[in-house]
């Protein structure tokens, strides 16, 4: 009897145990399927996206895209990773005007591009030979230049960043569209700047219509222009639709023809980005691209409506850390001083 009962107390601890296992199994079960589901039931505004910003830092006007940097980082709250390219002779003055001011807290890559990928692509133009100068074709490049992002937002150095960064980010692309501009047409108050500094904003602006190879693609002298000063891409349309060998091609055909030059358009990158992307791009919101700041040192925008833009760019030969400039004040609050020297505003000349 006494070894019956002794059995029957191991059986009774055993089936404790054992009723125990599978209580603990239960709830830990439970808890893991809770925590998973949390995480998936996170809305994307709730998980913190990297959004890339490629901006270039070019050797005589890098002062401009520290400017713009820091008007996008501190107007935001959004994860920004920056993406400083520039040319091999420039890199490390690069890191350290980063480095040693204050736009050390931001989270940064920085690019080298190399301009042999151009050779025999540019045609040589006496008119305006600073906009032949090799980052201001990076925007061609962009999938070379950025490998794991899906969305990219590309700005040039002259712009000035008032508005939060994530709701340009947030500009929607349509189905088959590998980037979005703002249409020269939409501007607001674009009667009256053009009108004071005689600006046009069509295809006829661009390219020369007197050469069979524009006449051939069919697309009206009218038809409304758009800036690619400020751009949002899908790399992977962009990769797809091999935007950069359709480039390359118009690029390679004006050095052939002389289709476009910087005395019509003002932008030997812009003709071949009007070509390629002709009907087959999305929008941003206006007041994400107000722009031609930089054409006529006479002509100014209200102080009112400069301050409720999201973005200014002073694209032109009047640039707001030179002098003579418009509404350089909006700029220069944002001024990073160079921490090597070299770089210094001349607004006294």
């Amino acid at each position: 009897m006494a070894l019956l009962r002794k059995i029957n107390q191991v059986l009774l601890f055993l089936l404790i145990v054992t009723l125990c296992a599978i209580l603990y199994k239960k709830i830990h079960k439970k808890t893991v399927i809770k925590n998973e589901t949390d995480v998936e039931s996170e809305t994307p505004e709730e998980l913190e996206e990297e959004i890339p910003v490629v901006i270039c830092a070019a050797a005589g006007r890098m002062g401009a895209a520290m400017a713009a940097i820091n008007s996008i980082y501190s107007n935001t709250d959004a994860n920004i990773l920056f993406y400083v390219v520039g040319l091999r002779n420039t890199l490390s003055r690069i890191r350290k005007w980063i480095e040693h001011s204050k736009l050390r807290e931001i989270n940064f890559k920085i690019v080298e591009f190399n301009p042999t990928v151009l050779k025999g692509k540019i045609r040589p133009d006496a008119s305006r030979p600073e906009l032949l100068q090799p980052l201001n074709f990076v925007r061609f490049y962009l999938p070379l230049l950025i490998h794991q992002h899906e969305k990219v937002i590309y700005l040039d150095d002259d712009v000035i960043v008032q508005g939060d960064i994530q709701e340009l980010y947030d500009t929607t692309l349509a189905l088959g569209h590998a980037a979005a501009f703002s249409d020269d047409c939409d501007l607001p108050s674009t009667q009256d700047i053009h009108r004071l500094v005689g600006l046009q904003n069509t295809y006829m602006g661009y390219l020369d219509y007197r050469k069979k190879t524009i006449k051939d693609l069919g697309i009206s002298p009218s038809t409304c222009s758009f800036n690619p000063g400020v751009i949002v891409a899908n790399m992977t349309e962009w990769k797809h639709q091999r935007i950069t060998k359709q480039l390359e091609k118009w690029m390679q055909k004006n050095v052939e023809e002389n289709l476009y030059s910087s005395s019509l358009g003002g932008g030997v990158a812009t003709s071949p980005m009007l070509i390629v992307f002709h009907g087959k791009y999305s929008t941003i919101n206006p007041l994400w691209h107000i722009r031609h700041l930089g054409w006529n040192p006479d002509a100014r925008y209200s102080e009112h409506f400069l301050q409720e833009a999201k973005l200014l760019h002073w694209n032109g030969r009047h640039k707001p850390w030179d002098f003579p400039s418009v509404h350089n004040h909006f700029w220069e609050s944002w001024f990073v001083p160079d921490p090597a020297g070299i770089f210094k505003l001349n607004h006294n000349s």
